[in-house]
């Protein structure tokens, strides 16, 4: 079993970060010591944590990641993460023809100078 600040570093989620999880019910330390308060994690833990530290990159919401720890089959997983991939091409999409909209607009300007 890992203390919380060894389970941090090992994870890579801040103490804040773990106690907030374990608040909200998204990643609870498996052992609570009843007289130090100190929570340990096991390695059951350590795959959900690297789980949510990839979910957490691909931008999921807490209430996205509640869901998806939640359905311990990951029956949802694969359906959310195709939505985001959308989402992220889209706003690639929408990255791009602004930038055409922007070059477009400075050739446009750069024909006015040299009329002048």
């Amino acid at each position: 079993m890992y203390k919380v600040s060894e389970f941090s570093k090992m994870t890579g989620l801040s103490k804040e970060t773990l106690r907030y999880y374990a608040e909200i019910k998204l990643l609870e330390p498996v052992f609570i010591d009843p007289n130090n308060k100190y929570r340990y994690y096991d390695n059951g833990s350590y795959l959900v944590a690297l789980l949510l530290v990839h979910l957490r990159r691909f931008n999921f919401t807490i209430q996205e990641m509640l869901t998806v720890v939640n359905d311990e089959s990951f029956e949802n997983l694969e359906q959310i993460l195709l939505k985001k991939r959308q989402g992220l091409v889209n706003q690639v999409q929408e990255l791009n023809n602004l930038i055409e909209e922007m070059d477009d607009f400075f050739e446009f300007g750069m024909e006015g100078k040299e009329d002048d």
